[in-house]
């Protein structure tokens, strides 16, 4: 009898729990569906993102030395193409060894992640009559040892320009290379395929005298900047390279050679170490847009301008580190990262460090202008002089070779 009575409330709590379920099924079934991607150009969502590969670890000695540095070693803006400049690594004369501050530099170059290194000149130490065959052979398989090998193990092309201490054009009275022999065995490292500095080349022409490669849309030309003069054969052959369809089809072209246009440093600042006829030889580079020619020699960073041509005077990581001409400041060694960025104005920007602190040298640290014997450079971010500067230059030297540049200064990072 009381199971009777209760059916109907049972019977209620059945159809009950089956609307409700019914009901929550129902709602299941009409959800909305789940939101679908749009792709807006220039915001790519989570299936399109291509993840950077991350940065190959530094080695130990690399790591040890950024963590030297109080405040963190500076990392500048990276440029669409970013190369470390290199320059004048000997020591003394028929030296096997380099100072701390090549190796240091050279250790240093994975940590700013660089597309290739580019070197200025004197890489051994020759210029000596007195060096054997064995010391030359000696010297280079210290340089591959120091410097190439390590950049070849880290997959990083090498351009470069022939210094008067790897193999010197200086002639001798009768119109022969003083230091022929040095110049042969420079060949034969060069043109040693385990020794192949990784370079795309347009035109081998004298390598590694003369030549000329490219990287990324940017063309370069090696000339022989070891002595003074270069002859009329090899200047044609410069400008043939120059007005050539991969020359001037290039975003930015870049020369380098070992002696620079125009004295920067004392100790330097006489006409044997400097190219002749630098004032011509600036007019023909312009005829042909080269942006900037990267020199060394001189021991002394000063980025530079002279009419349109970027003139980026190299500092030192070997012996013997100059005092620029009227500067107070000590000489240091140095080394410039160099970036380049296509759709900038300026196209290129400095960052350049003292090798042995690690600070960088910025650019109102170095005199606004020079005035070498022949002729006057200024500071690369200065367009003009003052009335005063004009007249301090032209006392030295003269009006025409005072002239102010004709460009916009640069205006960026040192």
């Amino acid at each position: 009898m009381r199971l009777w009575r209760s059916f109907p409330q049972l019977l209620i709590r059945f159809l009950l729990g089956l609307c409700l379920s019914l009901i929550l099924n129902a709602c299941q079934l009409v959800q909305p569906p789940a939101p679908v991607a749009v792709e807006t150009p220039g915001t790519p969502t989570p299936e399109t993102v291509v993840q950077a590969p991350s940065p190959t670890p530094l080695s130990p000695e690399t790591q040890a030395i950024v963590d030297s540095v109080p405040n963190g070693l500076f990392d500048p803006p990276r440029g669409d193409v970013r190369f470390v400049v290199i320059s004048d690594l000997n020591g003394v004369y028929g030296s096997t060894d380099y100072d701390p501050e090549v190796d240091k530099g050279v250790a240093l170059i994975p940590f700013w992640h660089p597309d290739m290194v580019v070197c200025s000149g004197d890489m051994v130490a020759g210029q000596d009559p007195t060096l054997s065959e064995e010391q030359l052979r000696a010297m280079w398989a210290a340089f591959d040892d120091h410097v190439a090998a390590p950049l070849r193990q880290a997959n990083l092309p090498y351009g470069f320009t022939i210094g008067n201490h790897d193999a010197s054009g200086a002639l001798g009275v009768g119109g022969s290379f003083l230091f022929d022999r040095e110049r042969n065995v420079a060949t034969e490292y060069w043109q040693d395929p385990a020794h192949d500095p990784g370079i795309v080349f347009v035109d081998r022409f004298e390598f590694p005298f003369y030549y000329t490669f490219k990287y990324n849309d940017i063309f370069f030309l090696a000339w022989d900047g070891s002595a003074s003069h270069i002859p009329q054969e090899k200047l044609a052959w410069v400008e043939q390279a120059l007005a050539s369809e991969e020359a001037q089809s290039a975003k930015l072209r870049i020369l380098l050679g070992h002696l620079p246009l125009y004295a920067v440093a004392i100790g330097r600042n006489e006409p044997a170490e400097v190219m002749e006829n630098a004032d011509t030889l600036r007019e023909m580079l312009e005829r042909y847009n080269v942006h900037t020619y990267i020199s060394g020699h001189h021991h002394a960073y000063y980025p530079a301008h002279k009419g349109e041509l970027q003139l980026l005077h190299m500092g030192i990581l070997g012996s013997g580190p100059r005092p620029l001409i009227d500067s107070q400041s000590p000489p240091r060694k140095a080394l410039t990262v160099l970036d380049i960025k296509f759709d900038s104005p300026e196209l290129t920007t400095y960052t350049t460090y003292d090798i042995q602190t690690l600070e960088l040298i910025e650019y109102d640290e170095l005199p606004r202008f020079l005035t070498g014997h022949n002729g006057m450079v200024m500071r690369r971010d200065i367009d003009e002089l003052t009335a005063e500067e004009r007249s301090v230059c032209t006392g030295r030297l003269n009006a025409e070779l005072c002239i102010a540049s004709t460009i916009a200064p640069i205006m960026l990072q040192s």
